[in-house]
């Protein structure tokens, strides 16, 4: 039972340490462009990183999850909906399949 507690805790103080060293390190406005600039761009980035593998070995082969990536891509440059963007991609990366070998 003491191992449980001790691993709660531990998981308690690494789920709120990031919460809460923000405001513990940073009391003051930051002013700087390219810091403000940064931090917007970090949660893209890191979806981006977070998803980008499973895209591309979510169909179990590479050569049908590229082009379906790329007309996803393609679709959402153009400021289609999340509903088009996901039909497209499926439809491409099924066809494409039945396309390969």
């Amino acid at each position: 039972m003491t191992n449980a507690f001790i691993a709660v805790l531990l998981m308690a103080l690494v789920t709120y340490l990031p919460r809460v060293l923000p405001f513990l390190l940073f009391r003051k406005e930051i002013k700087s462009p390219f810091i403000k600039s940064f931090l917007k761009y970090v949660p893209y980035s890191v979806l981006g990183v977070l998803t980008f593998p499973d895209i591309i070995s979510s169909t179990g082969d590479y050569r049908t999850a590229i082009p379906g990536t790329l007309v996803a891509l393609l679709l959402a440059y153009k400021e289609k909906s999340l509903v088009v963007v996901a039909i497209g991609a499926i439809v491409t990366a099924f066809l494409t399949g039945l396309l390969i070998p």
